[in-house]
């Protein structure tokens, strides 16, 4: 779901600001943001989103919520560092896209930046890399580590002219190379922050037009739901108490799920980012069982919740947060949950196998 620059959040009770967030709800970090004077400044309130998130989370707020509520604030965030960084013709005449989490509206704490730059065509903008690189520091001053893959501005890979990239989106659907499907991956997940969002929109437009009708270019892009594929002493570990070998939620619950569903969304052509519209509309358009879809969206939303509980507790004891749980760390309850959550996840694999005949690759 799109996201508004302009649109409204409602108005939380003043308790949850006083709590927490110095005073603050959403509205009024809504505000200060835009209001900001320097990169200092976003980053003191940066950091008062993350005290708002586990605020929220305490108060026992649905995680889906507490996302929406986060992926506002941090779009305001993008776009007021990304003013502070870049002249006023070049936010005119590009456009500033997020990806990953965050671009689906799924990011809770801060993860690594996930971000690209698509230029008009014909425009030129002299010192694009010393700009690009002050806004990747701005990112990192306010919590957003840089990306292991590089997938942000600084790589001239993800700060192309419309025409140029839609070229590199051609190469990533027919090329042979190994990484395309996962680049793709991360593009379908744009969000347009800041800038003339109709430039990200024909990018989509672009795609869809150029998208392969065969069932081997859709198996290959679903395909990577098996990226990571699960330890095979998982189950034990949930189940025995005197293992403390670490599970990794992204890798066996949430990104099959986000991925999945992203590929039959691809597949249908829709044009919504979050894995819950997504889902929403599959079912609208019977791609999908509602009972199965009902199931992955309730195993993806307790593995969002369980896993920043465990990234808040980590915080809390000075350690720097990560997708990994330990068994003996959480209640029997938990685990039993845990436990029916990843076998919705491997039922869902299943179902994502069969759908795109990934056995027969």
């Amino acid at each position: 779901m799109q996201r508004g620059e302009g649109g409204t959040m409602p108005r939380l009770p003043s308790r949850l600001g006083v709590a927490g967030c110095g005073g603050d709800d959403p509205q009024s970090l809504v505000r200060q943001i835009d209001e900001a004077a320097s990169v200092a400044e976003l980053a003191a309130l940066a950091a008062r989103v993350d005290a708002l998130v586990a605020l929220l989370h305490g108060e026992g707020l649905k995680i889906e919520r507490i996302a929406q509520r986060v992926g506002e604030l941090n779009a305001r965030l993008f776009k007021r560092l990304w003013s502070m960084a870049a002249p006023p013709e070049l936010v005119a005449h590009s456009c500033l896209v997020v990806m990953g989490s965050e671009g689906r509206g799924e990011q809770l704490l801060k993860t690594d930046q996930d971000n690209a730059l698509l230029l008009r065509d014909g425009f030129e903008c002299p010192g694009l890399d010393g700009i690009a690189a002050q806004f990747s520091a701005g990112l990192a001053e306010l919590g957003y580590p840089p990306c292991p893959g590089l997938i942000m501005l600084t790589n001239p890979l993800w700060r192309q002219p419309l025409a140029a990239f839609e070229a590199t989106l051609r190469d990533w659907v027919y090329g042979a190379q190994p990484e395309g499907p996962m680049h793709l991956a991360i593009f379908v997940d744009s969000l347009a922050v800041a800038g003339d969002g109709t430039l990200l929109a024909q990018a989509r437009d672009h795609l869809d037009r150029i998208l392969d009708r065969a069932d081997v270019f859709f198996a290959r892009f679903a395909g990577a739901i098996d990226l990571f594929d699960p330890h095979p002493s998982w189950w034990h570990r949930l189940i025995a108490r005197d293992d403390d070998e670490t599970l990794d939620l992204k890798k066996l619950g949430t990104f099959p799920i986000v991925h999945g569903v992203r590929a039959l969304a691809l597949q249908q052509r829709l044009r919504v980012n979050g894995t819950r519209e997504r889902m929403a509309l599959l079912v609208e358009q019977k791609q999908i069982d509602p009972g199965l879809a009902r199931d992955v969206l309730d195993a993806l939303h307790f593995l969002m919740s369980l896993k920043l509980s465990c990234q808040l507790r980590q915080k809390q004891a000075g350690q720097l947060p990560d997708n990994r749980v330990r068994p003996s760390e959480i209640g029997s309850l938990e685990r039993d949950t845990l436990r029916s959550a990843l076998g919705i996840v491997r039922r869902f694999r299943g179902e994502i196998h069969q759908r795109f005949r990934l056995d027969a690759l």
